[in-house]
């Protein structure tokens, strides 16, 4: 760090954060999540297992407390969560501090309320070039799919009461969820609760040629979270493929998607599985809307603009 003209840090690292500024050095952060305003770092109000209202900035700390305190298993959560807290206060003290705060959507710069702020988007690879392969106008029957992580800020159970919902009023479909996590086994738990064994498979975690395979016959990507994502990497990355996007209409997730993509309100199964159906009803709109996708993702979310817009931040910070 001390040969650094300019420290850019992923997040506002607690430690390097201290020690950049104690050398007087020019830092940029770069902010994939809400660490500079939330104790849990996710902006979710555990309690009520909804979207937080901002109870740190309003200066309403018992609040952060009680919602980290209920997310901890250890005897000893209450301790933990104050002191969640107290490190809370420094870290927010710091990131007002930096020479520039980069958040990763519009949406993470208005919550985070830091001087100095700009929006760069994230930017992804195009493995397709110019050639998109279309999907098939139907599948037999045809396939869903979540990718990601499996943890209860996904909303995953609200995927799963859609998808039942759905199978009792006699649609054929399928239900794959790419990925892994500690709510694997509870999620599992639900699916032969719901009867819905025949229609959902879990595929684990995957990479390369093997995830390539499995979201193949995806007709559509859903993003149930019922927190505020950030940005949403893997909405981003099944856009710039060409696929129709599901995606809860919440935090920076849902402005990446805009138009071109289905949304509903957050937690609300009765409007996902409205989504759902009119995939079943009008299987045409996966390519159509899924070419829509594609070429939003390619004129916001490339990887040249994304490092250029770095470049132009440095020259800025460096003067």
């Amino acid at each position: 760090m001390g040969e650094a003209d300019i420290v850019h840090l992923a997040g506002p690292a607690f430690i390097p954060l201290m020690i950049g500024l104690l050398r007087r050095k020019k830092i940029v952060i770069e902010h994939h999540g809400y660490q500079a305003i939330c104790p849990n770092g996710l902006l979710l109000y555990s309690p009520r297992q909804d979207a937080c209202p901002g109870h740190f900035l309003a200066g309403q700390y018992g609040e952060c407390v009680r919602c980290v305190a209920t997310t901890n298993s250890p005897a000893n959560s209450w301790t933990s969560a104050i002191w969640q807290l107290l490190i809370m206060l420094p870290r927010n003290w710091m990131c007002r501090r930096v020479s520039a705060n980069a958040a990763i959507s519009r949406h993470v710069e208005r919550r985070l309320q830091l001087p100095r702020s700009r929006t760069v988007y994230y930017g992804v690879p195009d493995l397709l070039g110019e050639a998109i392969p279309p999907l098939p106008a139907s599948f037999a029957p045809p396939c869903f799919g979540f990718v990601g992580r499996l943890v209860e800020e996904k909303g995953l159970t609200v995927l799963l009461d859609a998808a039942s919902r759905i199978r009792k009023r006699g649609f054929d479909f399928r239900l794959k969820f790419i990925g892994d996590g500690p709510e694997r086994a509870r999620l599992e738990e639900l699916v032969l609760k719901n009867g819905l064994r025949s229609q959902v498979v879990f595929t684990g975690s995957l990479n390369g040629e093997a995830f390539r395979r499995a979201t193949a016959d995806v007709a559509a990507v859903i993003m149930p979270s019922i927190a505020e994502e950030t940005a949403g990497l893997a909405a981003i990355e099944q856009m710039m493929r060409g696929r129709l996007v599901i995606a809860s209409d919440i935090g920076g997730l849902g402005e990446v998607v805009g138009e071109t993509g289905l949304k509903f309100s957050a937690g609300n199964a009765e409007q996902l599985a409205s989504c759902m159906e009119r995939v079943l009803q009008e299987p045409g709109i996966v390519n159509e809307i899924g070419a829509k996708a594609r070429q939003r993702t390619l004129k916001l979310f490339g990887e040249a603009r994304m490092v250029e817009e770095h470049l132009d931040l440095y020259r800025e910070v460096i003067g």
